[in-house]
């Protein structure tokens, strides 16, 4: 049973959060360890990062996936998504305390992460702050830092957000009211998942509309300038996996990420794009289970 919390920060902002796993009064779950929070012994938990944009509550196939493998679930919508306050000039880097802030409302110590698309770069943060806390990291099509050591923006169908966004917040929000929606960004494999398994995401990418463009804008700014950590800090394992055909996130970026990241396997999946490289998730699950 999918529950939200809205989970007052020390700065005043509230994250709106999910949990698959039964919360108690007290906010734990599970066998406890000494200090209140869950331990390993109360199961493996799963921190999803959502795309942009989205309402932050984990896609119905990561729920699925994850409960067939005894995996708990928790997620957020990062600020200004789904419910969540605003968080001005925020950088990647941030969503690590944010990250961590909800683990601790749900009673969770240690837990792996995994992000697509745009909550790749986000999972990356928890664990170059907070390895003590994320085991494992799994990035789905998600970016690299911005980098003018390799065409940052080449392979991209629809680059004009981005590019915007490494002018400012401003130039991006301006780009916002004329931008549309470019078909041609996915492959017709992508349109079939989102017709099939993955409709929870264009169904949830809809609801996030009610919240308008202030996250994604937010999103594309951070990603285009330094994020707040560097690849190499990070000494958990993390798992890239890319779709080979992706028009949105092209495949240099794994590429980059790759070559960055110091503990880093690579899947490249040739018949896939931005979407349908989703269908790894219950292997990607698999291989945070065996790390």
């Amino acid at each position: 049973m999918l529950t939200s919390l809205d989970v007052r920060l020390a700065d005043g902002r509230l994250l709106r959060a999910y949990d698959t796993g039964p919360v108690d009064p007290a906010g734990s779950t599970g066998p406890a360890s000494p200090d209140g929070r869950a331990d390993a012994a109360g199961g493996p938990v799963l921190m999803w990062h959502h795309g942009s944009p989205q309402t932050g509550a984990p896609l119905a196939p990561v729920v699925a996936a994850a409960a067939a493998r005894g995996i708990r679930v928790i997620s957020y919508a990062r600020p200004s998504y789904g419910g969540s306050s605003p968080l001005p000039d925020r950088d990647v880097g941030s969503a690590a305390d944010d990250a961590v802030a909800v683990a601790d409302a749900f009673g969770v110590d240690t837990f792996h992460a995994m992000g697509a698309s745009g909550g790749g770069p986000h999972a990356l943060a928890g664990a170059a702050r907070h390895p003590d806390r994320v085991t494992a990291v799994v990035t789905l099509a998600g970016l690299a830092p911005f980098t003018e050591r390799f065409d940052w923006f080449a392979g991209m169908r629809a680059p004009g957000g981005l590019r915007a966004a490494r002018e400012g917040r401003a130039a991006r929000a301006r780009y916002a009211e004329t931008d549309e929606f470019d078909p041609e960004q996915f492959l017709p494999v992508d349109f079939a998942a989102l017709d099939g398994a993955w409709s929870d995401l264009g169904a949830d990418v809809g609801r996030a509309a009610r919240w308008g463009d202030d996250g994604l804008i937010d999103d594309d700014v951070a990603f285009a300038k330094p994020w707040g950590f560097e690849l190499g800090e990070i000494a958990v394992p993390v798992l890239v996996v890319q779709g080979e055909g992706d028009r949105v996130v092209p495949r240099t970026h794994a590429s980059w990420n790759l070559a960055h990241l110091p503990e880093a396997t690579l899947w490249m999946r040739l018949d896939d794009g931005h979407v349908s490289v989703l269908g790894v998730v219950p292997d990607a699950l698999d291989w945070l289970l065996a790390r």
